[in-house]
Order: C-alpha cells, then sequence, then structure tokens
C-alpha cells in the first residue's frame, strides 16, 4: 500500500513576520524560521546562557568599537530563512539596522551556543549560512569543549574548518584581531 502525497506548505519570511506582528505565536515562543519551516528553539540551560553572557561582555569590550553585537536576535538569510543565532557581529550602521534586519551582506560572524542543539547547529544551520554567504560561523561545542570555527563559505558549503580545544585561542577570520581562550569561553 503506497501512502497519499501529502502537500507542505511553506512560509516566507514576510507571512512568519506578519504571524509574529499579529500575535499568532505567544509572546514568550522561541521560533525560528528555517527554509520556510517555523522551528521551535530548545530551552536555554544555564550553561548556555552564561557562555552567551560571557561572549556578549567579552565581545563587546574587545570588538563594540568596530562592530555591533546582536544577541539572539534575527538574521534575514534569504526570503525563507530568518534564524536567530546565539551572537552574531555585524558591520556598523547608524540606524541599528531599525529599518530592515541585517543580511548575510551584513554580517561579519554568528556564534551559535550548542550543547543539545549540536548536530542540529552542524548539519542544518551551519550548511543554512554557508549557502547564504555568512563569512564566518562559529560553534561554541559545550558538549565537547570546543570551538568549532567555519570560514570561507563556497559553493554553499566553508573551505575552512578548525576546532580549538582548551589551551588554544580562536582566532576569527573575519574581525580583525579578534582572538579569544577557548578555556575562557568555556568557563
Amino acid at each position: 500500500m503506497s501512502l497519499p502525497e501529502i502537500s507542505k506548505y511553506y512560509f516566507s519570511v514576510a507571512e512568519f513576520e506578519r504571524m509574529g506582528e499579529a500575535g499568532v505565536f505567544t509572546k514568550d515562543a522561541r521560533l525560528e524560521l528555517i527554509e520556510g519551516e517555523i522551528i521551535e528553539m530548545s530551552p536555554i540551560g544555564s550553561r548556555h546562557a552564561a557562555c552567551v553572557k560571557f561572549l556578549n561582555r567579552f565581545l563587546n569590550r574587545t570588538v563594540g568599537d568596530i562592530a555591533l553585537i546582536s544577541t539572539q536576535d534575527p538574521i534575514r538569510l534569504d526570503d525563507f530563512s530568518e534564524p536567530q543565532p546565539d551572537l552574531a557581529l555585524l558591520r556598523l550602521r547608524d540606524d541599528f539596522y531599525r529599518d530592515a534586519l541585517p543580511t548575510p551582506a551584513d554580517v561579519l560572524l554568528v556564534i551559535e551556543v550548542a550543547d543539545t542543539t549540536l548536530g542540529y547547529d552542524r548539519q542544518v544551520k551551519v550548511p543554512l549560512y554557508a549557502k547564504a554567504g555568512v563569512a564566518e560561523v562559529w560553534i561554541i561545542n559545550l558538549t565537547d569543549e570546543l570551538i568549532e570555527v567555519y570560514a570561507e563559505p563556497a559553493g554553499g558549503a566553508y573551505q575552512t574548518a578548525v576546532n580549538f580545544r582548551r589551551g588554544e585561542e580562536a582566532r576569527a577570520h573575519t574581525v580583525a584581531n579578534l582572538v579569544v581562550g577557548v578555556a575562557e569561553v568555556l568557563g
């Protein structure tokens, strides 16, 4: 017996945003639009939250004069994807992106902090960022205690992938002088 064909409806970023404005989602819903599908984000645990807070403070002190630090805010990758990375370094703009969300051309670096979402971040989000042309992505891998750095997108994939462990320093490809000790980030 064959299964019937089931049609899926994929939402555009514009539809997703209108649903949010219309109150379709609960006020505290943590949702992302990934390739037209609305994805509920995992709850944030204390270790994850602490890492994001540390990075936010560190990045503001280190590169706050040359980049805007965006924390868990959306980035419009294309007409069907609007992820909310844990952190992103954005090109400076006087309007702070008031009139439009940042796009891949505005993003210097995306940082995803991963524990329970590690597989999803690696297999779905990193390729999505590469396909969109985001210059660099870091995964703060809390599970394996390392920082995964992906850079140089071409042909829908990152050409460079390097892991940094405790005792080493992760170095950005896209932001001059951005260097951080892995142990500092992991706590």
